[in-house]
């Protein structure tokens, strides 16, 4: 009897890819529940979950199951022992409830650097040079605002600072270095095979007096929360610019915005929002700033490279006891 795997979300791209990956090593069998209740019921004794020994998981369930927290995680059966997240966040996962149940989460990390590195290089021109509210002013058939050359710069010869070099800060870095802009970083650890023209800096509150933009790059936890705050913020040197495309609640958003009220933040390139899809209103009164709804990965490409990766991540899992994608809070396990 094949070990049972559970697609818990939507394959949109990489349908055939799951006959080739898992086919042959599973009998897979597909989200059919109307809510959270009917969900757990499904792994009971003649449940149509029974026996699931692995999940794919993405987002798109969230308005019928909720996120996977602690009361979720903690009505899972015993045979779950993998959970194969399809993106590099996984905030909507209670990692100490699953590490508490014995399951292992992975994430699909590379997979999004391109397109989220490319959607903050967008956010990072488009702040510098002004180009959102030239097009929104175009589209009105007023031409181009006044005054816009006094406030906008080139990339050229500037300072991106970038909070935390994983994969997505690595690929910014380096789309950045081609105009080419000064790069300097700060992340927990010196990343050791970061090029030579990365500059690491050990205090995060000198990185930043240096910083012309400052974009974020680190994963939403306990720790983060609001972790670009106002002593942050403040230690930007005046006219300065935050991008991020990392998670809404990583910034406190009532500093950032006083910030932008007062003039010490020049603009604000924001892909990510604290209560998705709800937007703090208080941003829309900024004409400069450049607002996008969450279109990180949004790219087909990239989107099936994702899935491709989460599966085969059960694939590994199957076949070897361990997928390659564990996330660093479980490595140990």
């Amino acid at each position: 009897m094949l070990p049972r795997v559970l697609i818990c979300g939507t394959i949109t791209w990489a349908d055939e890819d799951v006959k080739e990956l898992l086919g042959p090593i599973a009998d897979v069998v597909r989200f059919d529940s109307i809510d959270r209740s009917d969900f757990l019921k499904g792994f009971q004794p003649g449940g149509k979950y029974e026996g699931t020994v692995a999940v794919f998981r993405d987002n798109n369930l969230t308005d019928k199951i909720g996120i996977f927290d602690q009361s979720l995680v903690d009505g899972f059966p015993s045979t779950i022992k993998w959970i194969a997240h399809n993106g590099a966040g996984y905030d909507q996962i209670d990692v100490p409830a699953c590490k508490a149940k014995g399951i292992i989460v992975s994430n699909t990390p590379g997979a999004v650097d391109d397109a989220s590195a490319t959607t903050a290089l967008y956010l990072l021109i488009s702040t510098l040079r002004n180009y959102a509210i030239s097009e929104r002013s175009l589209r009105e058939l007023k031409w181009k605002p006044n005054g816009l050359a006094k406030r906008s710069h080139d990339l050229t010869g500037h300072t991106l600072a970038i909070l935390g070099l994983g994969g997505i800060g690595m690929r910014l870095a380096e789309l950045a270095h081609a105009f080419p802009m000064r790069i300097i970083y700060y992340s927990r650890h010196k990343v050791t095979d970061a090029p030579d023209w990365c500059e690491y800096f050990e205090n995060v509150e000198e990185m930043l007096a240096q910083a012309d933009v400052l974009s974020v790059h680190v994963p939403l936890n306990p720790n983060t929360v609001g972790l670009v705050g106002e002593k942050w913020i403040r230690a930007l040197k005046k006219g300065a610019i935050i991008i991020n495309t990392a998670r809404g609640k990583v910034i406190d958003e009532d500093a950032m915005i006083r910030a932008l009220e007062d003039g010490h933040l020049a603009s604000v390139g924001l892909d990510v929002f604290p209560d998705e899809p709800e937007v703090n209103p208080r941003l829309l009164e900024f004409p400069h700033v450049t607002l996008l709804p969450h279109m990180g990965t949004e790219t087909r490409d990239t989107q099936h490279k994702m899935e491709v990766r989460a599966l085969k991540n059960i694939q590994d899992f199957l076949n070897n006891g361990r997928g390659i994608d564990v996330i660093p809070e479980m490595k140990n396990m």
